[in-house]
């Protein structure tokens, strides 16, 4: 199976509109998903230039697949599908 990346945007905008609550997802997903899943964070991902209102925020990716106005629970439910995908 391959590893699962979860990428957290801190950019100001993003961690203005929340991406500080995302951090909880550093301790879930090891415990979740163990060396299956890992979770990195990343200075910008580059969405709020497509995003002209920033109303999308924040942003994180899984695998690839951008995840707007992301909360925990989003997040978890694209690792779950993409877990079932890899299995």
């Amino acid at each position: 199976m391959e590893t699962i990346e979860v990428r957290i945007c801190s950019g100001t905008t993003c961690f203005v509109m929340g991406s500080s609550f995302l951090n909880e997802l550093y301790d879930l997903i090891p415990q979740k998903y163990g060396d299956k899943v890992i979770v990195k964070p990343s200075l910008c991902l580059g969405q709020c230039s497509s995003d002209d209102k920033h109303s999308k925020a924040p942003y994180v990716k899984v695998d690839g697949e951008v995840i707007s106005s992301a909360t925990i629970e989003k997040v978890l439910l694209a690792i779950e599908k993409k877990v079932g995908e890899n299995e």
